[in-house]
């Protein structure tokens, strides 16, 4: 009985860990777009330069998560181009209603995902069979970073934007709805 006990928790914790790289791969991808967006519309303003650096940090969490991917033979999500095309889409969209709106984008997208890493974080920790420290470094590290994206906007006047909860809000339900069907699907 201990052994079929030892087997669940491992089955769990492999089904975990496939769940958390395929969300993550996907959210960072839909990061990638994002910014690509914002700097089709931004990029030769001064705005320009603050993305290339956020979208710069993102194109390393999606490098690692592509490496992430193959490492544990996670299943990536099947929306990868509806993620692509909706995150271009979010970050162009914004973009066109200003820096402080795209900066807004920026606020919504990142609260939701540093909560979301805060979470994948507490349920690796407390799997007693997960042992891959190197995953929990990169997840805190990128973690952090999306924080500094999340000030970054704020520093920038993202509550200045146009209809600033709306927007938020409503980017906000998005991305946790992304996250919900990315889990799965």
């Amino acid at each position: 009985m201990l052994q079929f006990r030892r087997g669940l928790r491992t089955a769990r914790s492999s089904k975990l860990i496939d769940r958390v790289i395929r969300v993550d791969h996907a959210g960072e991808l839909g990061a990638n777009q994002i910014y690509r967006g914002q700097m089709a519309i931004l990029g030769h303003t001064k705005m320009g330069k603050t993305i290339a650096h956020m979208w710069e940090q993102e194109k390393v969490h999606k490098q690692e998560f592509d490496r992430l991917i193959n490492k544990y033979r996670a299943r990536p999500t099947a929306l990868l181009p509806f993620w692509s095309v909706a995150g271009f889409v979010l970050g162009a969209g914004t973009a066109l209603l200003g820096e402080r709106a795209a900066m807004a984008c920026t606020v919504a997208v990142e609260s939701v995902i540093v909560q979301h890493y805060n979470e994948q974080l507490c349920a690796l920790l407390n799997d007693p069979n997960f042992n891959d420290k190197q995953l929990l470094e990169t997840i805190r590290r990128f973690r952090d970073e999306e924080q500094e994206h999340h000030d970054t906007g704020l520093e920038l006047g993202a509550r200045q934007a146009p209809f600033y909860r709306v927007l938020t809000g409503v980017i906000q339900c998005g991305c946790r709805t992304a996250i919900k069907i990315a889990e799965t699907v």
